[in-house]
């Protein structure tokens, strides 16, 4: 079996406005995250998330673990808008999940935090973007999520 090869695409830090709970639904616990803001820097790029381009739309499943489902509008250096758009999985055990819903800082050694994002943008400097896949280690923090999301080649 072949070994997956990456490299470092950026380290992204997101900032979270507070949750909306929508509450059980059909699909499971529904919580809605509003974003904020962030930075996220790289050696091929690096920028800012923009406020009110992006939320959350998270889904607590009946295993306890959580389903992310997130958008972002990214604004390089140089001006150039990308959409990060992923789908994520974080579990842990219940002890840790209650320390992390308390706003605890909680090391991700932890807790398991991955994501997979996809890029899509019209910056024919960024082209490249649309192409890829990555993947992503994630850290919660008390008002916000960070992660290194590596290109997988």
């Amino acid at each position: 079996m072949a070994e997956l090869m990456s490299r470092p695409l950026f380290n992204i830090s997101i900032a979270l406005h507070p949750i909306h709970e929508l509450g059980t639904t059909p699909a499971g616990e529904r919580r809605v995250v509003p974003v904020s803001g962030g930075t996220f820097e790289g050696g091929r790029l690096a920028g800012e998330i923009l406020p009110h381009g992006g939320s959350d739309l998270l889904l607590t499943r009946a295993d306890g673990s959580f389903q992310q489902d997130v958008r972002l509008t990214l604004r390089t250096r140089d001006g150039a808008l990308i959409l990060m758009t992923y789908r994520g999985v974080r579990h842990a055990a219940p002890e840790v999940s209650d320390r992390i819903a308390r706003g605890e800082a909680v090391g991700r050694s932890e807790y398991y935090l991955r994501i997979a994002p996809f890029f899509e943008t019209a910056s024919p400097a960024y082209a490249w973007l649309n192409r890829i896949i990555a993947i992503g280690l994630g850290e919660r923090r008390p008002n916000g999520a960070a992660y290194d999301v590596f290109e997988i080649l």
